[in-house]
């Protein structure tokens, strides 16, 4: 055996003795993008047995910083990545940053009301482009943020969703569809926010339940129950279950009935199956132009339909007495008059029922009708859901395959307009020939991003196209399959004939410690941003996974991170130590360890020739239990347990490595405080190892150490994942 050589003391600018994150991370990353790692390798010459492996990063809303939920997510996704990127295949991360409409107009309202303006006093044209300096400054944060966490994104692909090839393929899929029929103009009743004046789509509503007063309102010989006395004014028709015996002998008549206004007007008595006869006394008057199945009651009888609510949600002429009232305030007077006029029989202040609301304001919709564009997604679906029953698209977790199906059953037409000015516009997407190209309206968000994988790999050219579409995984968060997910599927089957992507991976929310929602309203939130300047990045990285599983919610105690940012420093003390025992001594010097299919495949160290390895059962058990974890952690990731993964390294490398294997070395040393060869070379290929399968979850610690290590011609980054 070659002889042990004295422990060394690390000099503090070779190996510093303490871990301090904000010393190495910036430094590293810069390293990391000035070598040119994050950019797919080039493509082998026979590359039919090539893997790929691609990811294209949700577009973070360019209007503020990073939320724990962006921490998140761009932590699993860099973990796949890097760990796809170690393997071997041929790897790529696209980032991006969406102008996020409706979400930023609302922000940088609000930025323009501490300066004491309002988009009312500025033109269109004015608000756009102060607007748009407004988002591009916030692009350039949040995409500092985004290096901040240590995503190994290719940063030459990254796109904007304003850009002139991300608009151009949005333009092109609009015009395609609105000549094919898919897309048309219809003026139908809407969800629509008073507050931000523009309509929603369904899923963009929040329900609650709420307890409000009902109404009960005599029409003549008929009593009606009703929450919403305003809308009242234009009804002319009750409607009834064909089938309530209590209205038989009143179906097809009409007569004459006082209404809140004092006037007369003749009420005509209607049977329709939408009716629920438990519900009130099962007669209603129906208000379509402000009710969704009074809407469909009056397509079905080709009934008129006369708005009561303008969009400024104050009630129009038709109230007489009560117009230009907000109609939530005017309820309670028009109540009171009808109970003066004798026409109000009761009021039961116990009813509860769901309320739609605004997810922005969370204040009542009130539904309008009013032109809209609309996406037949029935020729849409159908594709879709053939592709997932075929097992094309993988859920993470599983049970989220069924949600998805059963949503894209039962999807409605898509609204994509909306009333804002801060947006893509529609009327660059018609064509010149057409009428309606002067509508002022901008495209729903969701309709461009739902082409994001396929525009942001068309503006890298058509070989990204080929190569990486469709890619890999979608990782995004559990409140978004419906949003988003179901309408990417969408528009990849419509566009490729293929779905975007194979695998979807949901998170669920990032929660504060004790588990609860976290609002600026509660005073919980808690800043990513902050929480990487006190612990540094792969304490945040280890303190999101640590609990985490496919769809849920994860709390997210300061704890966690502080276990984290304990295991930086660790990893850091162990290989101090390793290094200190190397000395002088060169690792390939050193007696290789290797598996050894002669002894039952049990992991050995070979010595020079005609020697025996003379391992003790430290040794032994170190070496196996390197292998299993090898293949444990393999494993996980292969299947997206990314917190069962860094679980199984954690225990690893904290307790059999440091605590055990470590420990006994120490008293194995020689007079002169040297281990032996043997033992070295176990310590310095098990410190590798750990290296490089905690590489993908605390990427700067791992590759500060590693650029530490002697004989090192390459970063760790691109480092062959280890085999068991």
């Amino acid at each position: 055996m070659q002889p042990a050589s004295h422990p060394t003391n690390l000099s503090e600018e070779d190996f510093p003795k303490a871990y301090v994150a904000g010393e190495h991370e910036s430094r590293t990353y810069q390293a990391w993008e000035e070598a040119g790692v994050f950019s797919p390798r080039e493509k082998r010459s026979d590359d039919t047995k090539e893997t790929h492996f691609s990811l294209v990063t949700p577009p973070a809303n360019a209007n503020g910083n990073l939320h724990m939920g962006h921490a998140l997510t761009f932590t699993l996704e860099d973990i796949m990545v890097r760990y796809h990127r170690m393997k071997g295949d041929r790897t790529v991360m696209i980032p991006g940053t969406d102008h996020a409409g409706l979400e930023t107009q609302v922000v940088f309202e609000k930025h323009l009301e501490k300066e004491g303006r309002s988009r009312f006093q500025m033109t269109r044209e004015q608000f756009y482009k102060e607007a748009m300096d407004f988002t591009l400054s916030n692009k350039g944060n949040i995409e500092a943020q985004i290096k901040m966490m240590g995503t190994s994104v290719d940063w030459s692909a990254n796109r904007f969703t304003l850009d002139e090839a991300v608009l151009a393929r949005v333009y092109k899929t609009f015009r395609s569809m609105y000549e094919e029929g898919l897309i048309y103009r219809g003026e139908r009743i809407v969800n629509y926010s008073v507050k931000y004046r523009t309509a929603y789509s369904d899923i963009e509503l929040v329900h609650e339940e709420r307890q409000d007063p009902l109404y009960y309102i005599k029409y003549g010989p008929i009593t009606i129950a009703t929450v919403r006395p305003e809308t009242k004014f234009g009804d002319k028709h009750i409607v009834v279950h064909p089938d309530d015996e209590r209205y038989q002998q009143y179906i097809g008549q009409s007569f004459e009935v006082q209404i809140a206004t004092g006037e007369m007007v003749q009420m005509h008595v209607i049977a329709d199956e939408a009716i629920k006869p438990e519900f009130g006394t099962g007669a209603m008057t129906i208000t379509p132009a402000h009710d969704p199945i009074d809407f469909e009651i009056a397509q079905r009888h080709n009934l008129p339909i006369t708005p009561i609510i303008g969009l400024d949600g104050k009630l129009l002429p038709i109230a007489g007495e009560f117009a230009g009232i907000k109609a939530a305030e005017a309820r309670k007077l028009i109540a009171s008059r009808l109970e003066e006029l004798g026409l109000l029989e009761k009021t039961d202040l116990t009813y509860k029922h769901s309320v739609a609301l605004c997810y922005k304001s969370m204040q009542p919709i009130e539904p309008l009708v009013m032109p809209q564009w609309y996406v037949k997604v029935g020729p849409l679906v159908e594709p879709v859901i053939a592709a997932i029953e075929k097992g094309d698209v993988e859920y993470h977790p599983e049970s989220f395959k069924k949600i998805q199906l059963d949503w894209l059953r039962n999807l409605r037409d898509w609204n994509i307009s909306r009333q804002i000015w801060w947006g893509i516009p529609i009327n660059a997407a018609m064509p010149e020939n057409e009428d309606l190209a002067s509508d002022p309206d901008t495209f729903d968000t969701w309709f461009s991003s739902s082409q994001w994988p396929i525009a942001v790999l068309e503006a890298m050219g058509e070989d990204w196209v080929d190569d990486f579409y469709p890619t890999t995984v979608m990782e995004t968060g559990r409140d978004l399959i419906f949003s988003w997910v179901t309408r990417m599927l969408m528009m990849g089957m419509y566009l490729k004939g293929e779905v975007p992507f194979k695998h979807v991976y949901f998170h669920g929310m990032v929660l504060d410690k004790q588990g609860k929602k976290m609002s600026k309203s509660k005073g919980n939130v808690v800043s990513p941003v902050d929480l990487v300047a006190k612990y540094g990045a792969d304490a945040v990285r280890f303190g999101l996974l640590v609990g985490s599983s496919a769809g849920s919610d994860i709390p997210m105690p300061e704890e966690k991170i502080v276990g984290g940012r304990n295991f930086a420093n660790k990893l850091w003390n162990i290989s101090r130590f390793v290094l200190m025992q190397l000395g002088e001594r060169k690792p390939s010097e050193l007696p290789p360890v290797r598996n050894n299919p002669d002894a039952n495949d049990m992991i050995s160290v070979d010595l020079a020739e005609g020697e025996t390895a003379s391992m003790s059962d430290a040794d032994r058990d170190i070496l196996a239990k390197l292998s299993e974890t090898q293949a444990e952690v393999t494993e996980h990731l292969e299947n997206y347990r990314f917190a069962q993964a860094l679980q199984t390294l954690h225990e690893f490398t904290w307790h059999q490595f440091a605590d055990v294997y470590v420990e006994q070395a120490k008293l194995q040393k020689a007079d002169d405080g040297s281990v032996d060869d043997a033992t070295c070379s176990i310590l310095f290929h098990v410190l590798e190892s750990s290296l490089s399968m905690l590489h993908p979850f605390m990427p700067f610690v791992t590759e500060s150490i590693w650029q530490r290590l002697p004989e090192r011609n390459s970063m760790l980054i691109v480092s062959p994942w280890p085999r068991s």
